[in-house]
Formats: structure tokens, sequence, C-alpha cells
């Protein structure tokens, strides 16, 4: 590609594909160069190196890469129950657990974890990364967290014996509001990628978008429409910007970041403000 085209990041989970189709195969083809990664942490730690412009990236990321700014109103998120970040027991209470193998794939979602057993529960258990391989997670742990589509199979019928705890939905439970998850970060005080409208278009194509992920996620198209269309959430909602707000604060308050930095984001450049007037 030419070195003028800037580079992106997001990870291949379903949930971003809708926030990437349009630089794959839409009208922005050609526009960016994407690189695609099985975990979001990598995403973050690219954009944090300087080797990517733009990147879907963990909320958390927004409180450790210096000058990092968010893209506002596009992101990977959910009102309630989101299906694809979970606690997973072996038929135990949250309550009773002592230990949690952590997918450290997502580092919001380990911060969430933790945030839920020492804010709403009341208690820390020991925490364990591990590799997101449910059987061996709960071979030496109470609990697990799993994140992405791997979770998705997890609360599919095959797992009947397993107790799923959802963390948006626990987010929602104890706070009444909505979570981000992930969106898209960049350096710049302005950034020139409308992630907007690719946004927009890559949701009109999301029965085109499952047809792709059919064949890799032994699911149903109608659950995986499910998904897409009701428990995941593009655009961020007033529920969810206060959600995010809140998180990064209990964050601080719990000492799982060492400063409350406060949320910058892009401007929108006057091309993207006169097409949307």
């Amino acid at each position: 590609m030419a070195a003028d085209i800037p580079r992106i990041a997001a990870s291949s989970y379903l949930n971003t594909a809708p926030l990437v189709w349009s630089f794959l195969y839409g009208a922005n083809r050609g526009r960016a160069e994407v690189l695609l990664d099985f975990a979001p942490a990598r995403s973050a730690e690219m954009l944090s190196d300087g080797r990517v412009q733009a990147a879907l990236v963990p909320v958390i990321a927004s409180q450790f890469i210096d000058g990092v700014r968010i893209v506002p109103d596009v992101c990977v998120g959910a009102e309630d129950q989101v299906r694809s970040v979970c606690l997973v027991t072996k038929d135990t209470e949250l309550e009773n657990v002592r230990s949690v193998a952590l997918d450290t794939s997502s580092r919001t979602s380990v911060v969430l974890t933790k945030i839920i057993f020492r804010e709403f529960l009341g208690f820390e258990p020991e925490w364990r990364s591990a590799e997101p391989r449910i059987g061996e997670m709960l071979n030496t742990s109470d609990a697990a967290l799993v994140i992405g589509d791997p979770a998705l199979l997890i609360n599919s019928d095959e797992h009947k014996e397993l107790r799923i705890f959802d963390l948006a939905g626990l987010w929602r439970r104890y706070t009444g509001l909505g979570f981000i998850f992930a969106m898209w970060m960049t350096g710049e005080r302005q950034c020139e990628i409308d992630f907007e409208a690719a946004r927009d278009e890559g949701i009109a194509h999301i029965g085109q978008i499952i047809s792709n992920y059919e064949g890799h996620i032994p699911l149903g198209h109608d659950t995986l429409n499910e998904y897409l269309t009701q428990n995941i959430r593009f655009s961020v909602s007033d529920e969810m910007q206060a959600g995010l707000e809140l998180y990064i604060d209990l964050a601080a308050r719990n000492g799982l970041i060492e400063t409350r930095k406060a949320l910058l984001y892009t401007e929108k450049s006057k091309e993207d403000q006169e097409k949307r007037t």
C-alpha cells in the first residue's frame, strides 16, 4: 500500500466486523490498511507503539496510552446482556468463587471483572492469567473470564452444565447503566477517517457479515444476527457514556489504574461536519 495510506488495527472478533467491513469490502476499501489480530489488547499495543494511526481498542487504553483521543459515538458496547464477555463457573455462585482464571486478551474486561468483585461483591479472589481454553481454566480455578467469539460458543447449548454470568448484565444490575468495551482511538486531535460512516455501512451489511462468519463460528444464522443486532451496540447512548465515565472512576478508586485521566475526544473534520449537516 502507498505510504500515505493510514494503518488501522482491530480485533478479528465478530463484534468488530461491522466497524471494519467498510475498510475491507466497502466504500473505504483501499483508504486504510487494516491489521486484524485475535486479541484486542494487541491492537492497543500497536497504537501505543505508533505502528498504526488508529485502533479499535479496549476503553481502558484511554488511561495508559499517552495523548490518546477517542473517536466519539462509535463503539462495541451493550445496553444489557452482551453474551460475548462472561464469567463462567461449574455451577458455583460468584459469591463462592475464590479463584478466577483471566483471559487477558482484553484489559477492559479484566478490569471490569475486578471491579465487580471488589466494588459490588465486596471481596477479591485470587487472579490467574490463562489462555482462553475453558476446560483448562476451570480445572484450576473456580471461575473463568472468557471474551469474544469463544464466549459466544460457551453460551451455546453444548455447555448447559456451566453457569454463565454476563459481565455487561452484571454491570447493568449493579449500576443501571450500559457498558462500552471498545472504541476507536488515535493520537491525532482530528481524525481524517470517518468511522461513523464506516460503521453505518457495516451495519447495513450485517447479513453479509454473518454469512462470512458462519463457517468460522458454529452457531446458527439467527443466533449470530440476534447477537449483532440486539446484544451489541455500535453507537454510544447517554447511558453507555455515563457507564464509561463510572467505569473509569471505579477503576481509579479500586487502584486498577494509576491516575484517572480525563477522556479526550477527536474533533470532527470540516468535511465530516459538512457531510452530516
